[in-house]
């Protein structure tokens, strides 16, 4: 536990009662702090008394007249599609508006590490896709090189429910967009930008807004390092606005797909191979060919952003490679699920926009493509040229004949059930075939969340693809 430092005796609101809300208001708690919490939900707010936690309707203007700040958790938006009342309320009380994010970086540093060798750092991985990846891969490097280091955030834990910092430790973050938007206090040692495609528009009223939020983490928090995917306009951009020339070394370039020239320091991958440049100078190279836990051209764009990362700590290139050999992949995220009679069958249902599921599809040659879900906001109109490598589409959701009229010039057959989709996708797929799930879409209408779906297609891989 991080205890939050600077609000002794004061009282501090919790808005939002999930993970991140919950341990909020324990490490608030931890430091000294009196707590009121509130949540939208009559589930929420009876756990609340449960832990023994004082509720309050920070809905009302009078709520706050003896609050210091409210603190907020990602799903509950702060200004679009509209501001919750509760941050309206505080807005208008002239209460300062936080998140956990802010609160741990306000409270890491402590006096004990006066007494240390090596301070702690923090590396904080931002974007739209792989990022969770990117974070996991960079913390396995770590931890298989002998370096402590936690993960949390976005990914595992909460930020503030990670044990205080040793000597030399590293905290690996990964940051969504809702995160990064609004904390108060950003001051990562090193910055990670994946890339960026269009999502979670509503939340931040278009694209520009989106990626404003991912530019806070380098705008706001002056990292001393910056890794920066520049494959697409806003990563260039951002690299652009941090570096000072050609040859400053504080910001590394990332690419998958492209050679980057230049006297500066940069990353990429081209043909399954990466390789590191400093001064127009090879310096590092790693074959990702035979790495299965990173597959593809987007997990090779994961691996450069996670190996500069790295790099910057003083990690060797032999080192590194070691580690991503032995890295297992991430539930969910090009998951090997089994391999029966030259199939391969592959959970992404991470992949809920139109982007990620391009970049998975593109990872294999011959695709049973099991997708569909919820649509996000675009259609599936920029996911159509990416679809050379499907042998056919195997659609679920409640919605799957209006989700397979949109992949013209695919064969598609509606589904609707996960069940029905796999059953079909083992009957038809020859050897040399993958099935992949990556719906391109969310999970919500069918499932809780994108881990019970993946969970509901592993269950459904195992009982359909048994030896018979």
């Amino acid at each position: 536990m991080i205890p939050v430092q600077g609000y002794t005796g004061r009282c501090v609101a919790v808005l939002g009662l999930g993970r991140s809300g919950r341990t909020a208001a324990t490490a608030l708690r931890a430091g000294g702090a009196d707590v009121v919490v509130w949540d939208d939900g009559q589930v929420g707010r009876d756990a609340a008394l449960a832990d023994g936690l004082t509720l309050r309707d920070l809905t009302q203007p009078q709520s706050y007249n003896d609050v210091a700040a409210l603190i907020v958790s990602p799903g509950v938006p702060h200004l679009y599609p509209a501001p919750h009342p509760a941050v309206a309320a505080a807005w208008d009380a002239g209460v300062p508006v936080d998140n956990d994010i802010g609160l741990f970086f306000q409270s890491f540093a402590t006096d004990d590490w006066d007494g240390f060798d090596v301070a702690p750092r923090v590396i904080a991985v931002t974007g739209s896709n792989g990022k969770s990846t990117t974070a996991a891969l960079i913390h396995h490097i770590l931890v298989e090189n002998g370096r402590p280091a936690q993960l949390a955030g976005n990914i595992g834990r909460g930020v503030l429910d990670i044990a205080p910092p040793c000597d030399g430790a590293v905290v690996v973050l990964e940051l969504s967009s809702y995160q990064a938007d609004l904390a108060r206090a950003l001051t990562p040692d090193i910055a990670v930008f994946t890339n960026l495609s269009p999502d979670h528009l509503d939340r931040h009223a278009g694209v520009g807004g989106y990626f404003a939020a991912k530019r806070r983490l380098f705008a706001e928090g002056g990292p001393d390092r910056a890794v920066i995917g520049v494959d697409e306009p806003e990563g260039r951009y951002l690299a652009n606005q941090i570096s000072t020339g050609q040859a400053d070394d504080r910001v590394i370039r990332v690419s998958s797909g492209q050679k980057l020239a230049g006297q500066g320091w940069s990353v990429f991958a081209r043909k399954g191979f990466l390789s590191e440049f400093r001064q127009g100078r090879q310096v590092g190279a790693i074959d990702l060919r035979e790495i299965k836990g990173l597959p593809g051209a987007h997990n090779h764009q994961n691996a450069c952003a996670a190996y500069a990362a790295c790099r910057t700590l003083g990690l060797g290139p032999r080192g590194i490679e070691a580690a991503m050999q032995s890295y297992p992949g991430l539930p969910h995220r090009s998951q090997l699920i089994a391999e029966r009679s030259g199939v391969t069958f592959v959970n992404d249902s991470k992949a809920t926009n139109v982007d990620s599921a391009a970049k998975a599809l593109q990872a294999f040659p011959k695709v049973r493509w099991i997708c569909g879900g919820l649509q996000k906001e675009g259609g599936l109109d920029a996911l159509l040229p990416h679809l050379s490598h499907v042998v056919k589409a195997y659609v679920i959701g409640r919605d799957a004949a209006n989700f397979a009229r949109q992949l013209t010039g695919t064969q598609a057959e509606i589904c609707t059930t996960m069940a029905v989709a796999v059953s079909r996708a083992v009957a038809e797929a020859q050897q040399g075939d993958v099935v992949l799930l990556a719906p391109a879409a969310a999970s919500f209408d069918q499932y809780d969340n994108f881990e019970k779906r993946g969970e509901d297609f592993t269950a459904c891989v195992m009982a359909a693809a048994q030896p018979g």
